[in-house]
């Protein structure tokens, strides 16, 4: 059986025109996921949002948002009334990830059990490596 050589990768390896280093809310913000699955339905307010995002602070509930809005993907609506009354929103940027995250959902369903399975067998096969 012969073994193919590959080519080695180069520093160019990622293309310009696709920045997967950048990509918003994709993973390097803890809670943008949870957050926009709050949205999907329609504006809520910061005190709705914190109901079923229990374990965030207050703060960086607040500093996710500012950030999630400053990439474009949610937006933040104030309403002259009294109190005050803020509400946010998905954009039509913020609604474009809906279907890559039903897209990670499936795969996690269908795959998450392998995933753990394969966690814990290298675990056991590393364990040792652990102890020293």
């Amino acid at each position: 059986m012969t073994q193919s050589v590959l080519e080695p990768l180069s520093a160019d390896f990622f293309p310009a025109d696709c920045p997967v280093q950048t990509v918003p809310v994709l993973g390097s913000r803890k809670w943008a996921w949870k957050i926009i699955r709050c949205l999907e339905g329609g504006p809520r307010r910061f005190s709705e949002l914190r109901v079923p995002l229990g374990a965030i602070t207050a703060k960086v509930l607040a500093e996710s948002l500012r950030s999630m809005e400053q990439d474009g993907v949610v937006s933040r609506t104030e309403f002259a009334e009294n109190p005050p009354r803020v509400e946010y929103a998905l954009t039509s940027l913020g609604r474009t990830l809906l279907g890559p995250m039903d897209a990670v959902c499936a795969w996690s369903r269908e795959n998450l059990r392998g995933l753990l399975e394969a966690r814990a067998e290298y675990e056991r096969e590393h364990e040792h490596e652990h102890e020293n």
